[in-house]
């Protein structure tokens, strides 16, 4: 296990593009590996999460050539006699892929499947999942009910109207995919919205695709058509260089090329409500599209003030919120997290990671159950903060370094590779 010290930072100034969009890397992959015509995909992530579906849909007949600068998927089509019929999938930390590609392996009659991964994932949670798909007809298995290992028997599949109890992007787009199968039609409404990549996705593809509200819906399809995709730079990631610029006093950064897609900037609003400077053409939230906006975002250190995050905006910023705990401890006032008990579930319990992390560091910080509340003004000591495996907070540990007094040794700080391979790097060029 890697350990890696940041240190307090003078200004950070300059350019940064970030990596490849993860969530859409890992859609545009399955989706094109679902097609029967070869799918380019330009500037797709490399990164250790996007690696495993990329030797998934190998292990099911599909065939990848290329780089991430460009990158040839040819598919075996959606409704497919895969070249194996059973057998281990290793999805190794990939949620998103543990969740979507069950999906497609339910409507296929006659395959079986095991999905399985490291520890990480193990302990991640997927009948939100299988029980969804049980009732569309597929039979599926899950440790103690709920747990991978996860074994995917394929059926015919019945359409089903689906009322989701938490938004969730990732159920909404398995679900939508098992509706490409199933006869009749099918419908997820959430909550609240989630990301729309896959919807925007399936729409550019001409599939029988619909959106009305909160609730989408799809019709079985014989085909799927997928033009080629390219990649915008990953918001989720891009997040950690905005939060170091806003903390770092006297910082200006752009970060360019990044995707501005509406259900994935909520910690970029979030910011400029606590008083972040952040300038950029955020496309306007409820925008219905196909096309995935990309822009730049211009960011400078500025005072910061406390707030309040309820749940209606915690599925927009879920991956983010971490980072605003550690806005809330450079924050004048209280900021707190409310309804955000998904963060539990992720890599590691994120709450958890998050206040005991940011408290050993100096933070005035507690958890809730369904979130944290931080009183700020105080900044941070630094000291040491473990990352559990979790890239998300090897991120944020060593984003906490360069805004602290003392600095902080990151544990595990090569999880980021997960998502993010040259955050150090990046980080780095931005130290002048």
């Amino acid at each position: 296990m890697g350990t890696r010290r940041f240190d307090p930072a003078g200004p950070l100034r300059g350019t940064v593009t970030p990596p490849a969009d993860k969530s859409i890397s890992h859609r545009a992959a399955l989706l094109g590996a679902m097609t029967a015509d070869p799918v380019t995909i330009r500037n797709y992530l490399r990164s250790d999460d996007t690696d495993s579906t990329l030797k998934a849909i190998q292990s099911l007949g599909a065939g990848v050539e290329g780089t991430e600068a460009e990158l040839v998927i040819r598919g075996v089509g959606l409704h497919t006699a895969f070249e194996t019929t059973g057998g281990l999938l290793d999805v190794g930390n990939a949620g998103t892929l543990m969740r979507m590609l069950p999906g497609w392996l339910a409507g296929q009659p006659g395959g079986a499947w095991t999905l399985d991964g490291d520890a990480s994932i193990r302990a991640r949670p997927v009948d939100r999942v299988a029980e969804p798909l049980r009732l569309m007809g597929a039979t599926v298995e899950a440790r103690e009910g709920r747990f991978p290992p996860l074994t995917v028997h394929g059926a015919e599949l019945m359409g089903l109207e689906h009322e989701l109890p938490v938004a969730s992007a990732q159920v909404k787009s398995c679900l939508l995919i098992a509706g490409m199968l199933a006869e009749g039609q099918t419908a997820v409404t959430e909550p609240r919205p989630s990301r729309d990549h896959t919807e925007r996705m399936l729409s550019g593809a001409r599939a029988p695709f619909v959106r009305e509200g909160r609730t989408a819906r799809i019709s079985q399809v014989d085909e799927l058509e997928l033009d080629d995709v390219v990649v915008p730079g990953d918001a989720s990631s891009a997040a950690f260089l905005v939060a170091a610029a806003c903390l770092v006093p006297r910082s200006r950064v752009v970060i360019a090329d990044v995707g501005l897609n509406w259900t994935r900037t909520g910690f970029l609003r979030i910011a400029q409500r606590m008083g972040a400077v952040l300038l950029g053409d955020l496309e306007e939230v409820g925008t219905v599209a196909d096309a995935e906006p990309t822009g730049e975002i211009d960011v400078a250190a500025a005072p910061l003030v406390g707030t309040v995050v309820e749940a209606d905006e915690v599925p927009l910023a879920i991956d983010e919120l971490p980072l605003v705990a550690l806005l809330g401890c450079f924050a004048d006032g209280e900021t707190a997290v409310r309804g955000a008990s998904e963060l539990r579930h992720k890599e590691s319990d994120r709450i958890a990671g998050v206040v005991d992390g940011l408290r050993a560091l100096g933070a005035d910080i507690e958890g809730t159950a369904d979130g944290f509340a931080v009183r700020g003004g105080g900044g941070l000591r630094g000291g040491s903060l473990e990352a559990r495996g979790d890239h998300r907070l090897a991120m944020l540990g060593a984003v906490a370094g360069l805004a602290s007094e003392e600095g902080v040794e990151v544990v595990g700080v090569e999880a980021a590779s997960v998502s993010y391979p040259t955050f150090e790097r990046d980080l780095a060029a931005l130290r002048k």
